[in-house]
């Protein structure tokens, strides 16, 4: 991917706000209790004051309309340092399905607190422990002008910090996007912290007060294959990551007299990582690529994107642990912190088999 001078300059930027903000350190302290946020709500901040959190919103509404492949690069910082803010569920998830499934007064009314920082959301879509949108049993019931809505949703990403829920629900047995503010008294929230420390939360919908986003009815469609894209690039960040720590590991670490790095077994299997690696984040990269183009097979090219990554990451993770030796799996060491990540960014919105067999599916194999 050939980035264009505005994309190169967001690149730079994301590189040197995540590499002076964001370690692994806070991460342990967030999972330690001693921050008392769970999310690193600094780097959030200083997201907000360099304007990435508006980074899908349209200009009209105080954001910067930079697309989904200069979004990808702040993903793939993400990844990379493990970073802990509400990027994916807020400034990606949120603002493309109200910007996209919203009317001009839903735009008018949360897509510039997104792009301020001041509104946090979460997309709750799933019911089950696997990713499965099209399993949908929380419905909405029209009254009068509004909806009221009832169902349940589990492990909502940035569930315990959300302002607004933005909720998948059958509407006339049809599906359909909805939003619904977490202070109403229809709304009961259970956080669940996951095994990689970020925030999730199952919640329950009880006659909550709602609002239709309606304006495209293909809308989810869209913002799930945006969440998948991201998630790509953050797994190839994390396992670019991994890599890098390794590579350091093995021109370290000796034996026999000697650095583990010069034994041409363990070079064969850096060598095939890293050749792993530059194959996903082309991939990646092109996903995104598509999505804002609109090309035809966007969606197939971002299933196999996030498919390709997903095992990419499962693979750094591991190597990068047994390069490591049995150090790799102490707490003391942040490889372990990289391979959690891996497991849990790469089965939300969709694992590699659930790609697979969706890409497979579309393409009439």
């Amino acid at each position: 991917m050939i980035l264009n001078e505005e994309q190169q300059m967001l690149a730079d930027l994301s590189e040197r706000l995540f590499a002076d903000k964001a370690s692994v350190d806070t991460l342990r302290a967030i999972r330690g209790g001693s921050l008392g946020a769970d999310y690193d709500t600094d780097l959030w901040q200083a997201m907000v004051e360099s304007g990435l959190t508006g980074i899908l919103v349209p200009e009209a509404h105080g954001g910067m309309d930079f697309g989904l492949v200069s979004a990808g690069l702040v993903a793939r910082e993400t990844g990379r340092r493990l970073a802990l803010t509400p990027f994916l569920s807020t400034a990606v998830l949120g603002a493309i399905a109200i910007g996209r499934a919203g009317n001009a007064e839903q735009h008018k009314q949360w897509l510039g607190p997104i792009a301020e920082g001041a509104l946090i959301v979460a997309l709750a879509v799933d019911e089950s422990g696997k990713h499965r949108p099209e399993r949908v049993a929380a419905g909405a019931t029209a009254e009068g002008d509004a909806f009221v809505l009832g169902g349940e949703k589990t492990l909502v990403v940035d569930g315990p910090n959300a302002d607004l829920f933005v909720v998948s629900a059958l509407h006339d047995g049809k599906p359909a996007l909805f939003a619904v503010d977490a202070a109403d008294a229809g709304v009961t929230v259970e956080a669940v912290t996951s095994v990689d420390t970020r925030s999730m939360a199952n919640v329950r919908f009880d006659n909550a007060s709602a609002q239709r986003l309606d304006a495209e009815d293909d809308a989810l469609d869209d913002v799930l294959n945006a969440g998948r894209a991201m998630l790509a690039m953050e797994l190839v960040g994390l396992s670019r990551a991994v890599f890098e720590r390794t590579l350091a590991y093995l021109s370290e670490r000796k034996q026999f007299g000697m650095r583990i790095g010069a034994f041409q077994a363990l070079q064969h299997r850096a060598a095939h990582l890293s050749v792993e690696i530059e194959i996903s984040e082309a991939m990646a990269f092109q996903a995104l690529a598509a999505f804002d183009a609109g090309v035809a097979d966007a969606s197939q090219q971002i299933l196999a994107a996030k498919a390709r990554a997903a095992d990419t990451a499962r693979l750094a993770a591991a190597e990068g642990v047994q390069m490591h030796g049995g150090m790799g799996m102490t707490d003391e060491f942040d490889i372990g912190f990289f391979m959690k990540r891996a497991r849990v960014a790469s089965e939300l919105l969709g694992d590699a088999n659930f790609c697979a067999e969706r890409f497979a599916r579309a393409r009439g194999y």
